[in-house]
């Protein structure tokens, strides 16, 4: 992982925090417990059990690390520096869509809290990038994959 600064939330932060919490207790104990129990079935060279669980001793371990790195090189965003007069990490906007007369609202998060189901999406997307710094009432263009979308702020809150 390269040493850039990464930006969450205080939510996503407490979340990773919860993750790693998790996957180095209880977790770390469920795989140390599976490979205890895969080597009492004897020869282990022949033992798919055993390789099983060192594998995912060794995925566990290496998620353990991606995250003790995230935390480490995190920015989290306080949520009393949020400003409702700009669109930034830490905001829900709320935009008209043009192209299908809608109105949706994104919540801009960093990179590693991205969520589409909650329609949380990067400041490093294309649509994330556009609504950086604009106020309620401006018009942005934003160059997508699907083509030149074209949106109106509606509104901007704390999410």
């Amino acid at each position: 992982m390269s040493d850039r600064e990464i930006i969450l939330t205080q939510e996503g932060y407490n979340k990773l925090a919860e993750e790693l919490r998790v996957l180095k207790g209880p977790r770390k104990m469920e795989v140390a417990e599976r490979i205890k129990v895969a080597r009492e079935f004897g020869d282990l060279s022949e033992n798919s059990e055993y390789d099983d669980a060192k594998n995912e001793q060794a995925l566990l371990e290496a998620k353990i690390i991606e995250i003790e790195n995230t935390l480490r090189l995190a920015k989290v965003v306080d949520d009393d520096d949020v400003s409702t007069r700009k669109a930034g990490v830490g905001t829900l906007v709320t935009v008209h869509d043009y192209e299908f007369d809608e109105d949706i609202s994104y919540g801009i998060v960093g990179a590693t809290e991205v969520n589409m189901a909650e329609n949380k999406i990067s400041n490093e997307s294309p649509v994330g990038k556009a609504l950086i710094g604009k106020k309620k009432g401006e018009e942005v263009e934003v160059e997508t994959p699907g083509g030149v979308m074209k949106y109106k702020i509606l509104s901007i809150q704390r999410l």
